[in-house]
């Protein structure tokens, strides 16, 4: 059975940084492509950062320059990194693992954390 455990999700005041972790089971790990995604209420769910199977990173503007994603194989897990948070930050936060290759095709997604920017 496959799982994404998201965790590190929580109340930061305006400012602050927080960690999220995903970690991953039922999968080879090492071959997924990963991702963090979020979710505003009333809003589409976006890409936030995504590390490639080999270690390349990406981006989006809503958080480039204040987040890191990074991976950690023999864990089994990605995690984000945010720093000097914002109330637009507030979101359900999602991990997602995917793998596409001429053999086989999947992709996983965690239950989301939640993240909550306030003071």
């Amino acid at each position: 059975q496959v799982q994404l455990v998201e965790s590190g999700g929580g109340l930061v005041q305006p400012g602050g940084s927080l960690r999220l972790s995903c970690a991953a089971s039922g999968i080879v790990f090492s071959i997924y492509n990963a991702g963090w995604y979020r979710q505003a209420p009333g809003k589409q769910r976006e890409l936030v950062a995504a590390i490639t199977s080999g270690g390349s990173t990406n981006y989006a503007n809503s958080l480039k320059g204040r987040s890191t994603i990074s991976r950690d194989n023999a864990k089994n897990t990605v995690y984000l990194h945010m720093n000097n948070l914002r109330p637009e930050d507030t979101a359900v936060y999602y991990c997602n693992a995917a793998v596409s290759n001429p053999f086989f095709k999947n992709d996983f997604w965690g239950q989301g954390t939640q993240v909550t920017v306030s003071s």
